[in-house]
Parts: structure tokens; C-alpha cells; sequence
């Protein structure tokens, strides 16, 4: 082990690491508590890139912009902090996600899918609004509160990553392939439609239990997201609504302009589906 991975009982100025709780390409979660004892998560930047000047100054100026979001159904998150080698920041701890939810079966339509998407939808809204896209919307980024709120996390990360690509033309993978929308995909210019698209994915998936494009190999992946229809939810699920289905379909059309044209009209398309 290097001095550089986070290890349980590490102190990091006035956090207190316990144990972690997921990892990506970029970045370690750990649960973690302040010395007064408040419970945190804990994203910490491995070190191939909190070593990398361009990717931390970034890192740094969308950090700042992520914490001026201010909304009950995202994630607060606090300013870059670096001590003892490690670049990390913290956020608030929600108890469960939807990935979590997943792993236990299939979710209640009404209780969980149209109330879960509902308040991704506004959150993405209220982002958008502000000139942020998310990019990496997805069951392990919706966190649950303890409240039935659903929280959207990792605002910021994704955003670092796109503009570090863009500037350095270095080869990494942006957002997470089974939920990559179509211009994701094809390198081309994103707005807010792109979250659209991917909560599509992940409310396929919780509507029925599976994903609509399922491939190991990356690039035939990027091909159905961009070429292969999906099959209609109610084929997998006979007793989704097709009202329900509607909305997950026109997510996942593969050109934004056949999505919904906002956050705020997918938020309104849920709530105004019929049961038909």
C-alpha cells in the first residue's frame, strides 16, 4: 500500500476515515466522520490524477461551481481539500441509492420509479438551468434519503473529466458505458438532453430489472446506444404502465430533439402520464 490510498482510521484534516463504500476510474468513496461526529462521504482523487496539474486545476474551479448548487434532491458537497497527498472533498451521506434498491428485485412503479425519476428531473432541472450537465446520471449517482427524496450525486467529477479530455486530447472514458447517450457516444457537443437520456437508462433498468443494451465489449456498446432500438419495457415487465413506458421511451430516442426538450418536461411527462 502506498501512502497515498485512503486507508480505515486515516485522519484527514477534520474527517476520520471508516471504510469505503464504492470506487471509480477516477476516484475513491469512503464513509468517513468529523470530530463531531457527523457522518460523511468522502470522494477522494487517486493519485494519477490529483498528481496531474491540468486535471486538479480543473477539478478545482468545477468543485466550486458544483457547491453553489443548492437543491434538496442534490447532493451538497463541499470545497477541495488537500492534506498529506490526497486531494479529496466531502459530501453528505444518504443511507441508501437506487443501485442498492436494484440489487433487492424489481421497485413499485407509483412508490419508487415515478417519484425516484420525478426528483432526479427536478434536480437536473434546477442544474441545467444553471449551465451544468451531470454526464454520468446513473442507479450508484441516485442516493436516497431517509426522507424518500431521491438525491443525484457526483455533480462536478464528470464535468472535470470532459473538460480535461477536451484540453489535453488524453484518451479517457467519459461517464459510464451502459448508460452513455448517443452523442456521449459520438464524441458531439452535450447538453442537458444527454442526462435525459441516461436517467431513460437507468429507469429502464429499474422498471425492468435489466438494461436496454447489454455488451462486454465497449464500442458495440457505443453502436447500440446509437443505432439499436431498445425493446418496449412492457415485454420485459407486463404490467408496466404504458404511460410509464411512454416517458422511458421518448428518453431514450436516439436524437435529443425527439427527447423531452427539458428536465421540467420530463418532470411534467411524469406526472402527467395516464395509466393507459
Amino acid at each position: 500500500m502506498t501512502p497515498y490510498e485512503p486507508r480505515s482510521g486515516h485522519v484527514l484534516a477534520q474527517f476520520t476515515l471508516l471504510e469505503p463504500i464504492g470506487e471509480g476510474g477516477f476516484a475513491w468513496v469512503w464513509s468517513a466522520r468529523d470530530q463531531a461526529g457527523k457522518s460523511f462521504a468522502l470522494k477522494l482523487l487517486k493519485p494519477k490524477f490529483s498528481a496531474d496539474p491540468g486535471f486538479l486545476s480543473r477539478f478545482r474551479q468545477e468543485s466550486l461551481t458544483a457547491q453553489a448548487l443548492r437543491h434538496p434532491n442534490i447532493v451538497e458537497a463541499g470545497g477541495v481539500i488537500e492534506v498529506d497527498g490526497m486531494v479529496f472533498f466531502a459530501m453528505e451521506r444518504y443511507p441508501g441509492s437506487v443501485a442498492r434498491e436494484l440489487a433487492s428485485g424489481l421497485l413499485p412503479e407509483e412508490v419508487w420509479i415515478v417519484r425516484m425519476a420525478g426528483g432526479v428531473a427536478q434536480g437536473l432541472a434546477y442544474a441545467h438551468d444553471r449551465g451544468l450537465v451531470h454526464r454520468d446520471i446513473k442507479p450508484d449517482n441516485i442516493l436516497l434519503a431517509d426522507d424518500g427524496r431521491s438525491v443525484i450525486g457526483d455533480f462536478g467529477l464528470a464535468r472535470t473529466v470532459t473538460g480535461y479530455v477536451t484540453a489535453t486530447g488524453k484518451a479517457l472514458t467519459i461517464g459510464t458505458p451502459h448508460y452513455l447517450s448517443p452523442e456521449q457516444a459520438q464524441g458531439r457537443t452535450l447538453d442537458g438532453r444527454t442526462d435525459l437520456y441516461s436517467l431513460g437508462i437507468s429507469l429502464y433498468r429499474t422498471a425492468t430489472g435489466q438494461l436496454p443494451f447489454r455488451s462486454r465489449n465497449w464500442w458495440e456498446l457505443a453502436r447500440m446506444h446509437v443505432e439499436t432500438p431498445p425493446a418496449p419495457p412492457h415485454e420485459l415487465r407486463p404490467g408496466l404502465s404504458r404511460g410509464l413506458e411512454r416517458v422511458i421511451l421518448r428518453c431514450l430516442a436516439k436524437h435529443p430533439d425527439d427527447r423531452y426538450a427539458s428536465a421540467t418536461h420530463l418532470a411534467e411527462g411524469l406526472s402527467a402520464r395516464d395509466p393507459g
